[in-house]
């Protein structure tokens, strides 16, 4: 695969494929499609916006007229399809517009890829339509039951999973019924850099550092499995180059955690950063490890979502068995790399929160 159209390249999980790809496989161009709505940031590919190899196109996956030029025009042989509205709490106010993008914006994709990719009426075998999911198309488990499995019934249980349940039956489809040579993946949590401040890890961590409140939702025993993002990509990758056409393949991080595990742990890196770097105590005065208290202060506990899973975890036998993959970043590591990373990058964060981000007011975690 010489050149690829990454949909949704300025988000949390696109920018680190990017950032990934082209440092990993110097001889493949990357062509990233986003429409930069409230999560989409240019600043995210700012270290890749000098790299010869790659090129940015503003705009909606629904336009079937750009989607189609950008195909023709770019020689695209690879797509890997993030865009996506992605959260579950957005999703339960506003549902139109994740129907909009995950389900017609998808089937647009689909579309345009069949046609650029049909010659002489045979669909070449030298493509590849990558779409990433989530494990949320499956439902929610029990605090006994087995992890989800590529073979476990699709049972969403929000506008959001709902939407990506319809976009991975599309991609099925077209596999089925034209030929074109798709793969899926369904991951777990994700973490890391980049991560837009609404989820669960980035809000605790920013509002923390700002000495906000720390909300979480419930009594925080709802339980997800979580994945350090640049595993994710590593795990596409070999989906991409090695997965078998038409398969689904399950990406977890084989790390489950209870919500309020998670916040209590961010609590205590943040707390020995500070009292091994006076200099933080400066730059982020209201925290309260700045004043020698304790951050899980800040935790306060809130009315729980509509329809909140309990629980998710991921078997990745198949990708591990296929593939030869497994996570390399384990929790607690990729958890102070991500403290780390927002320490680092202040600037990112309040430019994020400022202007046409100002949303963040309440608890993130899926």
């Amino acid at each position: 695969m010489k050149r690829l159209l990454v949909t949704g390249g300025a988000g949390f999980i696109g920018s680190n494929f990017v950032h990934y790809w082209l440092r990993e496989h110097p001889g493949q161009d990357v062509v990233v499609l986003d429409a930069l709505t409230y999560a989409g940031n240019l600043a995210n590919l700012a270290p890749v916006a000098n790299n010869p190899r790659f090129s940015f196109v503003r705009g909606d996956i629904c336009d079937l007229e750009l989607v189609a030029r950008i195909l023709k025009e770019r020689a695209i042989d690879c797509i890997v399809h993030f865009a996506a509205e992605s959260h579950v709490d957005r999703s339960i106010v506003g549902p139109d517009e994740f129907i909009r993008t995950n389900v017609f914006g998808t089937h647009a994709l689909l579309k345009a890829a069949r046609e650029a990719w049909t010659v002489n009426g045979k669909m070449r075998s030298d493509v590849r339509f990558h779409h990433v999911s989530t494990d949320e198309v499956y439902g929610s488990l029990g605090s006994g039951d087995p992890p989800f499995t590529e073979l476990t019934p699709y049972a969403p249980n929000s506008p959001y999973s709902a939407s990506k349940a319809a976009s991975d039956h599309l991609v099925r489809a077209y596999y089925h019924t034209y030929g074109l040579p798709v793969t899926t993946s369904n991951c777990s949590n994700n973490y890391g850099p980049y991560h837009f401040p609404e989820k669960l890890i980035p809000l605790m961590l920013v509002r923390a550092l700002d000495g906000g409140l720390m909300p979480v939702y419930g009594q925080g025993e709802n339980v997800r499995d979580w994945l350090y993002v640049e595993d994710h990509c590593r795990a596409i990758d070999a989906i991409v180059h090695r997965g078998r056409v038409g398969e689904t393949y399950n990406v977890g991080g084989c790390n489950e955690r209870r919500n309020i595990d998670i916040v209590r742990r961010l609590c205590e890196i943040i707390e020995r950063r500070f009292a091994e770097d006076d200099a933080l105590r400066v730059r982020f005065p209201k925290c309260p490890a700045s004043k020698g208290r304790s951050v899980s202060e800040l935790i306060t506990f809130v009315d729980d979502r509509p329809g909140h899973d309990w629980r998710y975890a991921i078997n990745t036998e198949k990708i591990r068995s296929e593939l030869g993959f497994h996570p390399r970043v384990d929790f607690e590591s990729g958890l102070e790399r991500t403290v780390d990373w927002y320490l680092a990058n202040e600037g990112w964060w309040r430019d994020v929160l400022s202007g046409a981000y100002r949303l963040v007011t309440s608890p993130r975690d899926a």
